[in-house]
């Protein structure tokens, strides 16, 4: 049987890491990038948010590689290299990989060490399979490492994880998308507008699992940078705005609160928020003219039945 490896290619200088959240703090109204929820806590939070009956993106999609599985399959063809961005649990692509005829799967998540253990149980059930794990923030660069081998690659990016990028940055990291394919294709789960009785519930579920992985991100920040948040002192709060066509996430402070760190300190007014997350919701048309914008060809989609949810293809 093989054996996975994993290669750590972001090495977060804690130095930078502190800056960037102590920026985040000062800004007017402070905000966080959405990298913040995943230490190990929130990315097994994650997980059980996937299962909740409010959170309607994970089975939807799921619905649809089942319903469309043999035309996906004839449009990407066989993936040798399959690059999983975002893996998690990996349980998303591990259906891929005996239909696509994947020979070397790729796992590419900010939590490394979570990744690992996925990738071991994954490996048991595909002894032959060549597995490698990559620990890397592309958000900030997709540049793939040597050891992904050659192209032409099969991108996936499943999970509509595209809506954590407003639509100029969601341009940019297709472009660089695209450059990973290395000549081959992308597959990508892109979540649809719809109504607000659907979208608000999905993010604020009433068993109160997002509002915790929500809150575990101060918890993440008290290890980061010394800081003193206190969970009973703030809120998730989660709503649809319109206007924007996104989901928008805040922790809202339920009294006056002082946050103290190592040499400095915030106070928030009662009400007064942190931005922690956004999460776009596009139409069909428009996220193809924004694949083609990146220089993407001949995108195609399949839907589920309600139109709440859509894969596409497109060759790079």
């Amino acid at each position: 049987m093989n054996t996975p490896r994993l290669i750590q290619v972001s090495h977060e200088d804690p130095a930078a890491l502190r800056a960037e959240v102590l920026a985040g703090l000062a800004a007017e109204p402070a905000v966080l990038a959405p990298k913040f929820f995943y230490d190990g806590l929130g990315a097994r939070l994650f997980s059980a948010i996937t299962a909740l009956p409010e959170y309607y993106p994970t089975r939807t999609e799921a619905a649809i590689f089942r319903d469309h599985l043999d035309a996906i399959a004839a449009a990407v063809g066989p993936a040798p290299t399959l690059v999983d961005l975002g893996a998690g649990n990996c349980e998303k692509a591990a259906r891929l990989l005996e239909p696509l005829a994947v020979q070397r799967y790729v796992a590419v998540d900010i939590a490394a060490e979570y990744l690992l253990s996925a990738l071991d149980r994954l490996q048991y059930e595909h002894p032959n399979r060549e597995l490698l794990g990559i620990g890397l923030d592309f958000s900030r660069q997709l540049v793939l490492p040597d050891e992904v081998g050659p192209g032409p690659r099969l991108l996936f990016y499943p999970g509509s994880s595209i809506g954590n990028f407003d639509p100029g940055a969601a341009l940019d990291f297709l472009r660089q998308v695209r450059a990973a394919c290395a000549g081959g294709r992308l597959l990508i789960g892109v979540d649809l507008v719809k109504g607000v009785e659907v979208l608000e519930p999905a993010y604020d579920d009433a068993l109160g699992v997002t509002a915790a992985f929500n809150r575990n991100l101060l918890l993440h920040l008290n290890r980061l940078i010394g800081a003193d948040f206190a969970l009973a002192d703030w809120r998730h709060v989660a709503f649809y705005a319109g206007a924007a066509s996104r989901i928008e996430m805040h922790l809202e402070a339920v009294r006056e609160v002082t946050v103290r760190w190592p040499g400095g300190e915030r106070r928030f007014a009662r009400g007064e928020r942190i931005h922690t997350e956004n999460s776009y919701k596009w139409r069909l048309d428009d996220f193809a003219d924004l694949l083609r914008a990146a220089g993407f060809k001949q995108p195609r989609a399949w839907r589920d039945a309600r139109d709440w949810f859509a894969v596409f293809a497109a060759d790079a």
